[in-house]
């Protein structure tokens, strides 16, 4: 287990039970699934980015990427049916608590001029959603390997139905909010 998953189950579903008045541990919003992603823009400039972004993100993540592929050929952005054009990750149980521990105690606090992740990025259904400017801030990267540095958006899922409660359960797990 965990540091993070211990702790959701010795303070956080305690905490949330007596603030939101939930009569049973059942009720209480979880942390489902993270999904990372990445825009790739310069494939069409370059072809070897894709590989650059896989390689990082499989290093960031521990699993391979779902490589995304473009739908339509736009000729105004050199854009082909079918050229890969991103990739993401999804994790789940295991996977993503391991990742949430070190986003909060290792990759957030390198981030240059840090104050906080911003409170507007939840979508009204109880995920957030928030960007980082470089992968860079994970130690797993190599920046070596890298041909540019990259952002990525990360997305936390959660079953919360209100975004109040999403709130409240993600900074109980000790994502730092800008105050």
């Amino acid at each position: 287990m965990s540091r993070v998953s211990d702790n959701y189950k010795k303070k956080v579903i305690a905490e949330l039970m007596k603030q939101f008045s939930y009569t049973t541990p059942m009720q209480v919003p979880k942390l489902e699934k993270i999904v990372i992603n990445c825009g790739v823009g310069e494939v069409t400039q370059n072809s070897k980015a894709i590989d650059y972004a896989v390689y990082a993100f499989t290093q960031i993540s521990g699993q391979k990427p779902k490589i995304s592929k473009s739908r339509k050929s736009i000729a105004a952005f050199k854009l082909r049916a079918g050229l890969a054009i991103g990739c993401s990750v999804t994790m789940r149980s295991q996977r993503m608590y391991e990742f949430f521990d070190r986003l909060i105690s290792i990759a957030l606090p390198r981030v240059r001029d840090f104050k906080g992740v911003p409170t507007t990025g939840f979508d009204g259904r109880g995920s957030y959603t928030f960007g980082l400017k470089e992968q860079v801030v994970f130690p797993e990267v190599d920046i070596d390997k890298l041909d540019k540095v990259r952002g990525m958006d990360i997305t936390l899922v959660t079953s919360a139905p209100t975004d109040g409660e999403a709130h409240a359960l993600l900074e109980k797990m000790g994502l730092p909010f800008r105050k």
